[in-house]
């Protein structure tokens, strides 16, 4: 199977949104956890989805999926205090319902409901011929690496820089061995899968994934998103997959 695990679990401080998470936030009189959930509930290479919320929301979240429709959504379990351990929930509900050596698994940001069927086909075609797939961009601006006292590193080359985005997908034998490797070695502050597979000695495929695939954390991020959306729906910019 390919399943699509989706961590729903930030509680968006950030977003200084007073009531709600940033998930659950409404865009287009929909939830944004719901725009990103309707993408892989509609790709035709995608057999199941699970998701990992924030407990308090998990009965709201299942209200959800019944009012939209979901029916790939096969489990719904807690996030945890990271989002390292809401992805290590979501893999562990992954392996109870198919195969942990031969499916595949795309671990996507709840908050990022601007992927296509390309993105989402392209990452299932790399896990199969490379083992793993990291949804990146070019940069378009320098990346300047500093240290804890904000002092300059080194200033990478654009030409040779890449932001890694989502999905980052794999085996779910492999991502699941890495994590639980992590756990036994006291190791809980991996930023995400790629940070985690590399660190593990994993050879990393890059897939080229669409700029507006951004993830909503700030509230500017909230606005830009709403633009990208009406834009879509008016198909000026990004009415077709590519």
């Amino acid at each position: 199977m390919n399943i699509a695990v989706v961590f729903a679990g930030g509680v968006g401080k950030r977003m200084h949104s007073k009531d709600i998470p940033k998930q659950f936030l409404k865009l287009h009189d929909k939830p944004i956890i719901i725009h990103t959930l309707e993408l892989f509930e509609r790709n035709s290479n995608i057999d199941a989805i699970i998701v990992a919320c924030l407990k308090d929301y998990i009965g709201y979240l299942n209200e959800l999926v019944s009012k939209y429709s979901l029916k790939k959504v096969q489990k719904i379990v807690p996030g945890g205090s990271t989002g390292q351990e809401s992805i290590y929930n979501g893999l562990k509900a992954a392996a109870s319902i198919g195969n942990r050596n031969k499916d595949i698994v795309l671990i996507h940001d709840g908050v990022r409901p601007l992927i296509n069927d390309n993105t989402i086909n392209r990452n299932i075609k790399s896990v199969r011929k490379f083992g793993s797939a990291i949804t990146s961009v070019k940069a378009k601006e320098t990346i300047i690496v500093v240290d804890d006292e904000e002092n300059i590193v080194s200033i990478n080359d654009r030409s040779h820089s890449r932001l890694a985005r989502a999905p980052q997908s794999f085996y779910l034998n492999d991502i699941l061995s890495a994590h639980e490797r992590a756990i036994k070695e006291n190791k809980f502050d991996f930023i995400d899968s790629c940070s985690m597979m590399t660190f593990y000695g994993k050879k990393i495929h890059l897939i080229d994934g669409p700029q507006e695939n951004i993830k909503i954390t700030t509230p500017d991020d909230f606005y830009t998103m709403r633009a990208l959306l009406d834009a879509k729906e008016n198909a000026q910019i990004y009415g077709l997959d590519d």
